[in-house]
C-alpha cells in the first residue's frame, strides 16, 4: 500500500501506524495483548471482543502523566496537539547508537517552531518479538529531546520501541529492570562502552518531552518511508481517556499535492 486519495479534498492519505491486535509485539516484562471472541458471528451473527493489553503495545501515544506526577492525562491533552503541519526526519541508526541533538540540526527539512517531529531511524523494519528490536534499538539523548522542547514541538513520534535508548530505561539496569537480564553486558560486549556512564540517567529523554507537555508516539510504522524528508499534515487520534497514561493509536499523514485543499468553514 502507498496512499489513499480523498476524492472531495484530493489530499493524499498515509498509514503510519503498525497493525494492532492479538500477537503484536510487547515489552519485556509486560504482558502479551489478550483477546478473545466474545460473540461470534457463526453463533449470534454479530462479532465483539473482549480484550485484555497493556497501553503500551503497537503504535501507542504518551501523555505526560505517563513519566511526570500530576501531568496531564490524554483526556487532558489539547486537542490542537493531535493534528497539525510537521516534518519526517530520516536519520538512520544501528544498534545501540543515539541520536543527538546534531542529528536533529543537520536532518532536513529543518524543523520549525511548533511542528509535530517524526523521527524515522529505519527500525520500524525490525518490528518483531525480538531481542533485537527491543533490546539494540536507538533512541533520543537527553539533549535531542531538550533540542525538541526548545522548538516547541507539538508532538514527537519516533519509529523505535521507546523514546530513550533501550539501556536508560527498565530493560537496563534501572528501577525496576534489568526486564533484559543480558542486555547490559551484550551493550558493553558490542560496544565497549559502560551502560551505567552513557545511560545513567533513567528515561531522561522521554522525561524531558512529557514534562514540557509533548505528547509522544512510540512504534511508528505503516508507510513512513514513503515520507522521508519530507513536510506534511499529520493527525493522530487517541482515546479520551481519563487517568490514561497512553493508548494505542492511528496516526496518518496528509499531502495535497494540488495545493488546493481548503478546511470547510463548518457554515451552511
Amino acid at each position: 500500500m502507498s496512499f489513499v486519495t480523498d476524492p472531495y479534498s484530493g489530499l493524499q492519505l498515509l498509514e503510519l501506524s503498525h497493525v494492532w491486535g492479538h500477537g503484536v509485539p510487547s515489552y519485556p516484562g509486560q504482558d502479551d495483548v489478550k483477546m478473545y471472541r466474545s460473540v461470534k458471528h457463526a453463533q449470534h451473527g454479530v462479532l465483539a471482543w473482549k480484550t485484555n493489553t497493556v497501553m503500551h503495545t503497537g503504535t501507542h501515544m504518551n501523555a505526560p502523566l505517563h513519566m511526570i506526577q500530576r501531568g496531564a492525562d490524554l483526556s487532558q491533552i489539547p486537542v490542537d496537539r493531535f493534528f497539525g503541519n510537521g516534518v519526517v526526519l530520516c536519520i538512520p541508526k544501528g544498534s545501540y547508537e543515539v541520536i543527538t541533538a546534531k542529528d536533529l540540526e543537520a536532518a532536513t527539512p529543518e524543523v520549525q517552531p511548533g511542528d509535530i517531529v517524526v523521527i524515522v531511524t529505519g527500525w520500524h523494519h525490525r518490528y518483531s518479538d525480538s531481542l533485537e528490536y527491543f533490546g539494540q534499538s536507538p533512541g533520543l539523548s537527553k539533549d535531542a529531546a531538550q533540542w525538541l522542547v526548545n522548538r516547541e514541538c507539538k508532538m514527537v513520534a519516533v519509529d523505535t520501541p521507546q523514546i530513550d535508548h533501550p539501556l536508560a530505561t527498565s530493560l537496563g539496569p534501572h528501577r525496576g529492570g534489568p526486564t533484559m537480564k543480558r542486555l547490559a553486558g551484550e551493550y558493553q560486549k558490542a560496544t565497549g562502552l559502560d551502560p551505567k556512564k552513557e545511560h545513567g540517567e533513567w528515561n531522561i529523554a522521554h522525561k524531558t518531552l512529557l514534562a514540557a507537555g509533548i505528547p509522544t508516539i512510540e512504534q511508528v510504522g505503516g508507510d513512513v518511508d514513503l515520507l522521508l524528508g519530507k513536510r506534511a499534515t499529520f493527525i493522530a487520534t487517541p482515546w479520551k481517556f481519563r487517568k490514561g497514561d497512553a493508548c494505542p493509536v492511528r496516526l496518518v499523514a496528509m499531502i495535497d499535492p494540488t495545493g488546493n485543499c481548503r478546511i470547510d468553514s463548518g457554515k451552511e
